[in-house]
């Protein structure tokens, strides 16, 4: 749990002295393309920032997929930091993740964590497979219709692209962690789980929240 800790604690940073040290400089441009992309006005946007985009819009959903449809006991709610990064990505997520683990060895039964309709929104396998099948439509415009030159050219020159990126795979990195956690909750050891969730990015993640077992309700959390 420390070394957990202390790994998301380092990616943070770093994410952090990027963004504010050695990302390129901010284009005045910059609030029209987030405006754009938020209001779904595409039109001259390459494909792949689009997509990139609303991945980064997946993620968030992905992870409160666990931290909220799990609320095991944690002394300060996720949601906050959850909505937050729908705006900050992993520069609001990570911070919760780092401070605010989860308890270890509490007893608190799943039947006492009010599965309420939210709770079983978030817990729902149908979320990953929309989820999935939303980030396969995303990945499959930039693939076929992106221009990739562009992009390495904007990723080099952009502040905002540049970040959004290393949000990104700042997420993807942090996300196995969060996935072990999870697995040791539900109290099951699946070593397929555990590799297809930390070695695909993104869609291994999904799969996981699509396929992952139910908490036993009769037995006591560890």
């Amino acid at each position: 749990m420390v070394l957990n800790r202390l790994a998301l604690a380092c990616l943070w940073l770093a994410l952090v002295v990027f963004a504010f040290g050695f990302a390129p400089p901010s284009d005045p441009r910059t609030l029209t393309l987030i405006k754009a992309l938020s209001l779904g006005q595409w039109q001259d946007i390459n494909p792949v920032i689009i997509a990139l985009f609303n991945l980064m819009g997946i993620w968030p959903m992905a992870y409160a997929a666990i931290l909220i449809g799990d609320r095991r006991g944690r002394k300060l709610p996720a949601w906050p930091f959850v909505a937050g990064s729908f705006f900050l990505g992993a520069f609001a997520l990570l911070p919760y993740l780092i401070f605010w683990p989860p308890p270890e060895g509490n007893n608190i039964s799943i039947s006492k964590l009010e599965p309420s309709m939210v709770n079983r929104f978030w817990r729902s396998p149908w979320l990953g497979r929309v989820l999935f099948f939303l980030a396969i439509a995303c990945v499959s415009g930039a693939v076929f219709m992106g221009d990739w030159a562009d992009y390495g050219h904007q990723l080099q020159t952009n502040q905002f692209i540049a970040v959004m990126s290393s949000d990104f795979l700042c997420l993807t990195l942090a996300f196995p962690l969060l996935l072990a956690q999870d697995l040791r909750h539900r109290r099951v050891s699946h070593p397929f789980l555990l590799a297809l969730g930390s070695t695909v990015p993104l869609f291994g993640a999904l799969a996981y929240l699509s396929i992952r077992p139910n908490f036993d309700i009769k037995d006591p959390i560890s």
